[in-house]
């Protein structure tokens, strides 16, 4: 019988896929719990079919009343406890070096416990871990568990990919689950008439509170309202296009080549998980990389990113696909030339 891992990753869509390696990897050696928000039972499927999914919305994780304990369900988090315990894992990880996540598997009572210490958490752990060096990918904080755990995986330029058939179109999504990460929509407007104007097909999918401004633009965009429906979206393209989000890491595991638009997070962190991944960066600001909230008034490190400053790194991007697709459209020479210009 294999031993009972329980994995731990409590955030969102883009941390749970950058997740899904080691998550893959461990079914091989350990029987396999996820404890994640409720959207990893969309994922489970087609991602992780041999691994138990117990959803969890944990309070901590939201962008605004965070710390107002006395309206945490503590009933749910006594219950939560409660089953772990009673699972008996005996091994559990975390790649967030969060306190809560510690404390969690300390009251879950397993029996080792992985994890990177801050702020006094390095009690609840049985193997505390170095952190990776602060310019690491996110990935390597995974990678690292993965080595304490049995489980070597490969580095993130040699990731396996999907295989896909082409499909002959780009994807743009312009949502976000922050706002301070969405490039402004009239960027993205202009950007997909360029594209198209470029010989392109371009699908335009956003956030749902998106859509009416789409509309009203005369876009014929989808906002698909789960994550499930975001991934049949996204099998329809042969690459994406995107803020730093969610869909932009869904897409890149899925098997597209992705660029990104950064803003208050960093490339170095959060590149999406494609060797082919590429990204242009706004104007700098002192307070980058932000967390949750912006400094200012609106995110100078997206509002002030042009499209033409992204239509000059978009360039090479798609002429490296273009050279590599078996896609038609992307391969024609003329796209390519009109592209340039």
């Amino acid at each position: 019988m294999k031993p009972k891992l329980l994995i731990v990753e409590l955030w969102g869509v883009g941390d749970l896929v950058i997740a899904t390696p080691l998550i893959q990897a461990a079914t091989k050696h350990y029987s396999v719990t996820l404890l994640a928000k409720p959207f990893a039972l969309d994922l489970q499927p087609r991602f992780w079919p041999g691994v138990t999914v117990i959803p969890f919305d944990a309070p901590w994780t939201v962008f605004h009343n965070k710390y107002h304990v006395w309206k945490w369900p503590l009933g749910e988090m006594l219950k939560l406890r409660t089953r772990i315990a009673a699972e008996r894992f005996d091994a559990g990880a975390s790649a967030r070096w969060d306190p809560r996540d510690h404390l969690l598997l300390k009251l879950g009572e397993i029996t080792r416990r992985l994890g990177f210490p801050r702020a006094g958490s390095r009690r609840f752990l049985t193997d505390p871990l170095p952190k990776p060096p602060a310019t690491e990918h996110r990935y390597e904080f995974w990678r690292k568990l993965g080595v304490e755990l049995g489980i070597p995986l490969p580095g993130r330029e040699t990731l396996p990919l999907a295989q896909r058939t082409p499909r002959g179109r780009l994807i743009v999504h312009s949502g976000a689950r922050l706002s301070a990460r969405v490039w402004p929509l009239e960027n993205y407007r202009i950007l997909v008439n360029r594209l198209r104007a470029s010989g392109q097909t371009v699908q335009v999918l956003c956030d749902a509170n998106q859509l009416n401004w789409w509309q009203q633009a005369g876009e014929t965009a989808s906002a698909p309202d789960s994550v499930a429906s975001l991934c049949n979206q996204l099998d329809t393209g042969d690459a994406f296009i995107g803020n730093c989000s969610g869909p932009g890491h869904l897409a890149a595991i899925i098997g597209l080549p992705t660029f990104t638009l950064f803003g208050p997070s960093l490339p170095e962190w959060f590149l999406p998980l494609h060797p082919l991944a590429e990204f242009v960066e706004g104007p700098a600001c002192p307070y980058r990389p932000c967390s949750d909230y912006c400094h200012f008034s609106e995110p100078r490190c997206l509002t002030g990113l042009t499209v033409d400053v992204t239509w000059k790194r978009l360039t090479p991007f798609l002429n490296r696909l273009s050279a590599n697709s078996r896609t038609p459209q992307l391969a024609r020479t003329g796209i390519v030339e009109s592209i340039r210009t």
